[in-house]
């Protein structure tokens, strides 16, 4: 009966505040969401809308066509080996994207997670088993809706999928589910699900998973490493748990190795809050970032986005370091020539100039957008299709860094106190 009551909440009621409202298109295209129930002697079942052709395998892997037109299920693009070269399985070049397409990926998790928990919603089995991602168009769609906790009405029926349960539901489950200690998948469960996702679409290796050994019972090892005795791997207060690299599959390098590819490689913004994720919220659950926190952090880190000059990277983009002599990571080849960053400031009162935290960094055709120049613009999934519309962009013209004045009606070169007419441009200096 209290499956039958959720699974008829989730079709109706949530359907309609989620999907006949301002948005509703967006998340349409967010998550694969359960539209009817049907009921036949004694069984239930779910009508849901067959996936978008870009979440189907084009390739699939480069040496056969063995999961041609299979679903991209978030595993295959969280692990390091099927984008070893060295690896027979690997996935073809085409299936991959770039580096910033996990940044892309990653934001419309955030979204979809953000608007479950504005709902008064937890996923709770929230993994890369029920993600559909696709670095290619650079979009994800949140499956297997049909689990939704409400919290208070509905208990969860999973306690999650291994590798993402959090390690208080973990440390607690031999306890009796009436148990005022058992603790249960909830909104603060899925965060810690988000953080782990977000890591490994970043990172290709898993947070948590590191040298340190617990138990020689493999069983009881894992229980504890994922549970009770959780660990960041990139604790710099406690480094015991980092990976041992002869330990290591060969065809996981170089991701499994976090002193060439530190988890500070995703920038600053990320890093602080994995910081929170992974050791002040690992075991304290009110700790961890939001699902709108980590949205504004991965937005904000595009911004500070480098194209690798090295034609073969792999990865194509990396975050710029704020070093004088900024290298990729992932290739190490150094840039070449300079390298602007605008840090946006806001009119604090008359003559008071106030930093944003936030910066953009300068490459040619970088465009600035509205939320760039209007703090009252935000960038998220309510943007209208104009507010989605570059206001100018940066271009190296004749051995210098100029910025190209689209659409923005007020803007003004201070240095010079002169106003920028649309389709003229100013000098970076």
């Amino acid at each position: 009966h209290n499956a039958r009551e959720r699974l008829i909440k989730i079709v109706t009621q949530y359907y309609d505040s989620f999907f006949k409202k301002e948005g509703g298109e967006y998340y349409k295209s967010l998550y694969s969401w359960p539209t009817d129930v049907i009921e036949l002697d004694r069984k239930l079942g779910i009508v849901v809308p067959t996936y978008n052709k870009n979440f189907f395998f084009q390739k699939g892997y480069a040496a056969n066509d063995l999961i041609r037109g299979k679903e991209k299920e978030g595993k295959w693009f969280a692990s390091p080996k099927f984008r070893n070269k060295q690896f027979p399985l690997r996935l073809d070049d085409s299936e991959l994207g770039n580096w910033l397409s996990y940044f892309q990926i990653c934001v419309n998790i955030s979204r979809g997670v953000k608007r479950l928990h504005a709902a008064g919603l937890a996923h709770s089995d929230l993994s890369y088993k029920n993600v559909l991602v696709d670095p290619v168009s650079k979009s994800a769609a949140i499956i297997d809706i049909d689990g939704l906790v409400v919290p208070g009405l509905f208990p969860p029926d999973v306690i999650g999928t291994a590798d993402f349960i959090a390690p208080e539901v973990l440390a607690t489950k031999h306890l009796d589910i009436k148990d005022p200690n058992r603790k249960l998948p909830s909104r603060l469960t899925d965060l810690h699900a988000l953080a782990v996702m977000i890591y490994m679409y970043l990172l290709y290796r898993h947070p948590l998973k590191g040298g340190k050994i617990h138990d020689l019972d493999t069983e009881k090892d894992d229980l504890l490493a994922m549970g009770e005795k959780a660990l960041f791997i990139e604790n710099p207060n406690d480094t015991s748990n980092k990976p041992k690299l002869n330990q290591v599959n060969p065809k996981e390098l170089p991701w499994a190795d976090v002193n060439k590819i530190p988890y500070t490689v995703t920038g600053p913004y990320l890093k602080a809050l994995f910081d929170r994720a992974f050791i002040d919220g690992l075991h304290n659950p009110m700790q961890r970032p939001t699902a709108n926190e980590w949205e504004e952090a991965l937005l904000k880190t595009t911004d500070l986005m480098q194209p690798c000059i090295n034609s073969h990277c792999e990865q194509k983009w990396y975050v710029f370091d704020n070093t004088t002599r900024p290298r990729c990571p992932f290739c190490g080849t150094p840039h070449k020539g300079t390298l602007p960053v605008l840090d946006l400031y806001y009119q604090f009162k008359e003559g008071v100039w106030r930093p944003e935290q936030h910066r953009l960094m300068v490459y040619n055709n970088q465009y600035l957008f509205a939320w760039h120049v209007n703090r009252n613009v935000i960038r998220n999934e309510k943007l209208t299709p104009e507010q989605r519309e570059p206001v100018g962009y940066f271009t190296f013209h004749q051995g210098r860094w100029v910025l190209v004045n689209q659409k923005s009606s007020g803007m003004k070169d201070i240095t010079e106190d002169k106003e920028i007419p649309l389709g003229e441009m100013v000098e970076l200096t």
